[in-house]
């Protein structure tokens, strides 16, 4: 098969049949072998009705309806897990990607040799609060991952079927999926500029909810992927260094008394000093952040996962 569609679905009993259509047009035209993976993330309205007459009308339209609604990471896991095709493209149901863009994308993967290209809304019909989000964030996650793309979570996206079966996707951590991809192995992302249409219907799912969200996955990720393998490197290093800083301020107060004892002096109390509460804080502090990182590698040790690494290719094994 040529290629596997990925539709995250919530609530898009308007726009759904329509986008099958769409898609079904681009895909015959071009004599491109397909299949549309519809994941219902709980929708309260008749999408899944939609879903199921479409899949019985055509064997390419296939579906999984989730109980209720757990978020697009866990429709795209999800439809990751079912594609079977050697392209597979993400779009969203809204009608705001163009299936029009499949032929160049798939053209971008099979042969001009990319693992991951991710669209660009270079001109975008979406609130401002969403815009000011996404600039944003696509400001910071191209700093912190050298991966030179404008927009990270667009929903328009081809890979190559081995790069979605790699690599995993939870929480909300779809905004990031170039940058797990690459610290997956898969170093050759690519971008390219994509027609954004306006809403046709209903309204838009967004809120300023992730604004907060994007940030913590983003630290999230920048943690997994630097010290996922050895929390002791991050937590041990930080509670050493606090530790000793706290163990040298109080050494400092214990020599000072030293000194005025030797000299005869009258020597204050240690306790008086504001710097043997701050001196025991800090050691404090380190001591726990060391232990978490000790209690980190326990439980790392003991994953299912601990020695899961990803192989490109063999030789007479």
């Amino acid at each position: 098969m040529d290629v596997s569609i990925v539709i995250p679905v919530y609530n898009e009993e308007e726009s759904i049949q329509e986008l099958t259509d769409w898609i079904v047009r681009v895909c015959s035209s071009r004599i491109i072998s397909f299949e549309i993976i519809y994941v219902d993330d709980g929708s309260s309205d008749s999408s899944w009705d939609i879903i199921q007459s479409m899949g019985e009308k055509n064997q390419a339209v296939k579906g999984v309806r989730f109980r209720r609604n757990y978020g697009k990471a866990a429709a795209l896991h999800t439809g990751f897990a079912k594609a079977s095709g050697d392209v597979v493209i993400t779009m969203d149901s809204d009608l705001q990607d163009s299936p029009d863009e499949i032929p160049e994308l798939m053209k971008m993967i099979r042969k001009d040799g990319y693992d991951l290209v991710s669209g660009w809304k270079k001109k975008r019909y979406d609130p401002f609060v969403k815009r000011f989000t996404s600039k944003f964030y696509n400001r910071t996650a191209r700093w912190s991952s050298g991966i030179n793309l404008h927009d990270f979570n667009c929903g328009l996206k081809a890979y190559r079927l081995e790069v979605v079966k790699s690599i995993e996707i939870f929480g909300e951590m779809h905004r990031y999926i170039p940058i797990l991809a690459k610290e997956a192995g898969f170093r050759k992302i690519g971008e390219k500029v994509v027609e954004h249409h306006a809403r046709k219907y209903g309204i838009t799912k967004y809120g300023l909810d992730r604004f907060i969200k994007g940030y913590l996955d983003l630290l999230t990720i920048g943690f997994i992927s630097r010290f996922g393998k050895s929390p002791m490197h991050l937590f041990g290093s930080l509670g050493s260094l606090m530790f000793l800083i706290g163990f040298a301020m109080a050494g400092y107060l214990g020599i000072r008394k030293l000194v005025f004892v030797y000299h005869h002096f009258k020597a204050p109390l240690v306790t008086t000093s504001p710097f043997f509460f701050i001196a025991l804080t800090v050691m404090v502090i380190g001591s726990f952040l060391f232990l978490t990182g000790f209690l980190g590698e326990l439980i790392n040790r003991n994953s299912s996962e601990r020695n899961s690494y990803l192989v490109k290719d063999r030789v007479n094994l």
